[in-house]
């Protein structure tokens, strides 16, 4: 089981890639988000609970601190940003497979 969650993460980005900054494979990013439990609170392109992935890019996007400011708003919960509902926290989530997620949110 751990082999294939490193070999989906290592799959998802392209080696060479600066983090944030990564080609990403869209099939297997959206399964990395599944497996995680993101759709539980959000879509790619419409406001579930929390907001669509394409407006957290659209937000972020010129932000150089963006993939390390949502990697840490991912693993340790937030609020405000979006409304009034908290996002959870989600320390269950390996920082790898976080850092994935982020690098693909921010492709959109």
């Amino acid at each position: 089981m751990k082999l294939h969650v490193a070999a989906l993460a290592a799959s998802l980005i392209i080696a060479g890639s600066a983090f944030g900054q990564a080609k990403v494979d869209p099939k297997a990013a959206e399964a990395l988000m599944t497996k995680s439990g993101c759709v539980a609170c959000h879509a790619v392109d419409k406001k579930v609970i929390g907001p669509a992935y394409k407006e957290v890019a659209a937000k972020y996007k010129g932000d150089k601190d963006a993939a390390t400011k949502l990697a840490a708003k991912v693993k340790g919960g937030g609020q405000g940003v979006w409304g009034p509902v908290p996002m959870p926290p989600n320390a269950q989530v390996p920082d790898a497979d976080i850092k994935t997620l982020v690098a693909w949110i921010l492709t959109l």
